[in-house]
Parts: C-alpha cells; structure tokens; sequence
C-alpha cells in the first residue's frame, strides 16, 4: 500500500538525498510555539486556504484529538477571538454582517500526519525553518494523530481540503 503523506527530501552536497523535514507530535512539543491555542485543553490551530493565496485569516481550523462539534465550534470562536481579535465565528473582520451564512459547516473527525522544516539531522537554515505541515491520513498510517476539523463558516466550500465522511472512508462526522 502507498502512504498517503511522504515525508520532503533535498539533495545534499554529495548527491545524496536526506529528509528535509520529519514527523512531529504536536501535543509533545509545544504547541502554542507553533500557532495552536490552549482553550479549555484542547488545541486548536486556523488551516490556510488551499488556494495558495495569502490570507489574513483561516479558511479552517484543526483540533486536536476527536473533540464533539459543539466544543470544535467553541475553540474555533476562540480561536479567533485570541488570534484575530473578532467575537463571531461566523464572519471574517470587515465582512458585511448582513450578509447571511446559513448555518456553520459540520466538523470531521480524521487523522493526520504533522511534518516538521527541518529535519534534526540535516539543518538547513532556508525559509521553511521551523514550519509545519499536516497531511491526512488514514488512521492506520505509522505516527498519526486524531484530529477534528472544520472550514470556517464565511470560507467557501473549496477553500480548505478537509475530508468528507461522504467520500473519504478514513473521516467521519463529528457527535
């Protein structure tokens, strides 16, 4: 079977290839040193839009471990009052606030497997120093951990790649 997620390689001086990054547990190391929060225990951190552009704020968030859909709407409001300074989940800052959303998105359960810029080993001192990405899962994969994820209410449909229970058999809907 092919892993869903490799891990990054470069080419070292000598030809050879080495990993540029490695798997990370974020629970281990420090979150909040690595843009989740603490709010009532759980971590929680805001996903980038996949559309590759910059945005100024999350078009998704993660938590971590198979949290309810009540508490992952919680840590998301707070996550963006902490980060963002906004009360409402349900707009980003500047919105229209008569501009209706029907209601907040379902959050999932999956897995997901946190890669770490550098690798230990083989420093590189680039751009990516001390960055993180996540890849999904299936729970089955070597070193994953449980997360609970949900698109930002004013987020377009495609603008986060969450899975959907719907379609993907590793995910399924929040209680």
């Amino acid at each position: 079977m092919t892993p869903m997620y490799e891990i990054a390689t470069r080419e070292a001086d000598d030809g050879t290839l080495e990993p540029a990054e490695h798997l990370w547990t974020p629970c281990a190391d420090g979150t909040e040193g690595h843009g989740f929060i603490d709010y009532r225990g759980m971590h929680v951190t805001g996903l980038d839009s996949i559309s590759g552009e910059d945005a100024l704020y999350p078009a998704g968030f993660i938590v971590l471990g198979h949290q309810t859909w009540a508490d992952t709407i919680e840590a998301a409001a707070a996550y963006m009052a902490r980060v963002h300074g906004w009360r409402s989940l349900h707009l980003y800052p500047g919105d229209d606030p008569a501009v209706l959303i029907p209601r907040v998105p379902r959050a999932v359960h999956a897995h997901g497997a946190f890669l770490y810029h550098p690798h230990p080993d083989h420093p590189c001192s680039c751009e990516w120093d001390d960055t993180w990405r996540m890849a999904w899962a299936p729970d089955y994969e070597a070193d994953v951990v449980p997360i609970t994820a949900m698109r930002h209410p004013a987020a377009a449909l495609k603008a986060v790649n969450i899975p959907n229970p719907d379609h993907d058999l590793f995910a399924n809907w929040a209680p």
